[in-house]
């Protein structure tokens, strides 16, 4: 049988597959929290698109959006775009949390690192790498989830995109647009995502490492966990916040067919023309349109998921290690 000191020197690791799963279920608990406040977001970016001025205001804030879309479109309002958001957040976060150490490790062996040391450029690189990988895989339910959430039969602001569903929606954009369609705003959505986790769990655990070397929380404690998770959600939501609303425009613009048969935006080429745009007729404020909303998305989002995914981990660790005791008792 073997002893509790051979396990503590064969210490429970994950495989990237376990990592992504424990990643994935982490993002679905924190989407269903955060969701309404995605919605608010999303409709305060679009609300006054290209307008000098910022145009006619239909919402005056985050608290604004989600008290007028629930009293007009009930709680299936405040919530659009939920199944999507389901099915975005287990691709994107289980690449981005459960590829970031296996991503991170190599890339220091290539520099010649050791694996286990925590380097701020490596871990930046890493976390721009797992997010960009996540961003590709979720793009066609990204972008459906943004069109679900823009639209509002009571209060529209925006491009108005009807689906009855996801799968609506995407066999829509299918046979109208082809593979084409599916892809679009992939560019911005790379932008965005990389942006976002080139800071997300470097600053988690630059802060959850600073909090245990000057004793001023304990490794394991769930305190620990939400402090740095909710200084992360700040970093991520500055860092990400301009190229975030160019994709929400981007996804959200009408399209018109061109002379060779293709589909194109009517407004924006690419997300730096969209920054571009924005910033001419709206000035820096139009990037930042909705960072209130945003923040009250982020920051809850980034807490629980990973908080969460801490937690997760610890108890499947926990339920590996009972594991491999019932299998040396077994064999002894």
């Amino acid at each position: 049988m073997a002893s509790p000191s051979s396990v503590q020197r064969n210490p429970i690791s994950l495989s990237t597959a376990e990592g992504f799963v424990c990643g994935g279920i982490a993002a679905c608990l924190a989407v269903t929290v955060s969701n309404p406040a995605e919605v608010a977001k999303t409709r305060l970016q679009l609300q006054g698109e290209l307008a000098k001025g910022g145009g006619i205001k239909v919402y005056n804030n985050a608290f604004d959006v989600m008290g007028k879309t629930f009293r007009n479109e009930g709680i299936r309002g405040i919530q659009r775009g939920l199944g999507p958001a389901y099915a975005y957040q287990i691709l994107l976060n289980g690449s981005r949390l459960g590829f970031y150490e296996p991503f991170r490790q190599n890339i220091n062996k290539l520099f010649g690192i050791s694996a286990e040391e925590q380097v701020p450029f490596t871990s930046v690189l890493a976390g721009a790498t797992s997010g960009a990988v996540g961003a590709s895989l979720g793009n066609p339910l990204f972008l459906i989830k943004a069109r679900m959430q823009a639209y509002s039969p009571a209060l529209p602001v925006g491009a108005q995109h009807f689906y009855q569903n996801s799968f609506d929606a995407l066999s829509t954009i299918f046979r109208a647009e082809g593979i084409r369609g599916l892809v679009r705003g992939i560019d911005a959505a790379i932008l965005r995502t990389s942006m976002g986790s080139s800071v997300q769990l470097p600053s988690y655990n630059f802060t959850k490492t600073q909090l245990v070397k000057y004793d001023i929380l304990p490794a394991d404690s769930t305190w620990t966990f939400l402090a740095s998770s909710f200084i992360s959600g700040i970093c991520v939501c500055i860092a990400m916040q301009p190229a975030d609303t160019a994709l929400t425009r981007m996804y959200n613009q009408p399209t018109i067919r061109t002379s060779d048969g293709r589909l194109q935006g009517t407004l924006y080429k690419n997300p730096v023309d969209c920054l571009w745009k924005t910033f001419k007729a709206e000035g820096v404020r139009g990037w930042y349109k909705g960072s209130t909303a945003h923040f009250m998305r982020i920051a809850p989002h980034t807490i629980i998921t990973l908080t969460a995914n801490d937690l997760i981990i610890g108890l499947y660790k926990d339920f590996k290690r009972g594991r491999r005791r019932d299998l040396d008792d077994y064999d002894a």
